[in-house]
């Protein structure tokens, strides 16, 4: 008996959470619909391509929600169970609250480490796709950039002419080892800029140790240089942010390939958070479960659902402002980054933990 009863709790449980899952994506579908409409109202795409795009980019929300889906979901099973009277059941066959909520906060740890190990890489993989298939239909400069392992692409235009920039790898506020295709308005090449080295703190470049091929009559006539200085329309902020995207970075690279990243270029401190923050979800999913679980049980009456729901929704945007909080005042250096992150876990254990030893005496 008690092992049916504790896969009847792990099956329902599970099937609550995936029932809310399948009604946020589909919201979420909707909504990043019109977004990818709008893009692409005047290219050239299948009318499919925006419902594709959505289809894959949606998931990646669902993980940054989980917590939030989690907590939701706990309550709504609890509340559940517990008006159509199958908590009274629970209770006479000996699983008391505790247990209750043991069981379904370790699955919901549980979850959050299958998530981060098997679902995570495939969704990193999902967005960078839908990035590279969006970049294709880009109107703007700004989607012209990739990272990638054979460096630093950008594509610019400047004046009506083209440029093609390559780079071995980013270096704190320099580009190394650089090589610059510059095209006519007709896309027909007329110089070729080498460079050691280029400094990109603002948008006017200071290149060192420059060689530059033009080309004329088909003839390529070379000039060194020690220092030029060359106008793009980026900048080091502005590169930074653009590669810097967490939902391309899954959590197998960042703990198999964290040291060969750091050496291509990408931001050591970016990494970390990254890191740290995926590090946290199982963590925040047992919280956010244990605290959905103390706020259903404190009371043994009947709940309103829709009153419930209310006083769920405000813990929620009070549990994210924090959160976002705390991760503000990390990127600011006002706190260590890793306790800005670890933070909102550790406040939350320590109402939870009231919580439940309030919960266990009932």
């Amino acid at each position: 008996m008690s092992s049916i009863i504790f896969n009847y709790l792990i099956r329902n449980y599970l099937k609550t959470v995936f029932v809310t899952i399948f009604i946020i994506y589909g919201f979420g579908l909707i909504l990043n619909l019109f977004e990818e409409i709008e893009f692409f109202k005047e290219s050239d795409a299948n009318i499919f391509k925006p419902l594709i795009l959505s289809s894959i980019f949606v998931p990646s929300l669902i993980i940054k929600l989980l917590p939030f889906i989690i907590f939701f979901s706990s309550m709504w099973f609890i509340t559940k169970i517990k008006n159509n009277k199958d908590l009274l059941i629970l209770k006479v066959h000996g699983y008391s609250n505790l247990k209750i909520f043991l069981i379904l906060a370790t699955t919901s740890f549980l979850l959050g480490w299958i998530i981060l190990v098997i679902v995570n890489p495939i969704t990193s993989s999902m967005v960078m796709f839908y990035e590279k298939t969006k970049s294709q239909y880009a109107r703007d400069i700004e989607h012209l950039i990739t990272f990638n392992k054979n460096g630093l692409w950008i594509k610019e235009n400047i004046d009506q002419k083209e440029r093609i920039i390559t780079a071995e790898k980013p270096e704190k506020f320099e580009l190394i080892n650089l090589t610059i295709f510059q095209f006519d308005s007709s896309k027909k090449l007329t110089n070729k800029i080498f460079a050691e080295s280029a400094n990109i703190k603002t948008k006017k470049w200071i290149l060192k140790n420059v060689i530059i091929s033009n080309l004329k009559n088909e003839i390529f006539i070379v000039n060194k240089f020690d220092e030029y200085l060359i106008d793009s329309n980026y900048d080091y902020a502005k590169i930074n942010t653009l590669f810097n995207n967490a939902d391309t970075v899954s959590f197998i690279d960042l703990t198999l390939n964290k040291k060969e990243m750091i050496e291509i270029g990408y931001n050591e401190t970016f990494l970390k958070e990254n890191l740290h923050s995926m590090l946290s979800l199982p963590f925040f999913l047992f919280l956010m479960t244990a605290l959905a679980t103390v706020l259903a049980m404190v009371s043994l009456r009947r709940y309103d659902g829709f009153k419930f729901f209310i006083i769920g929704f405000i813990i929620s945007i009070l549990i994210y402002y924090f959160k976002d909080f705390s991760l503000a005042l990390g990127k600011t250096d006002r706190i260590p980054i890793i306790l800005a992150i670890w933070s909102p876990v550790l406040a939350l254990s320590f109402f939870t933990f009231i919580g439940v030893l309030q919960i266990n005496e009932k």
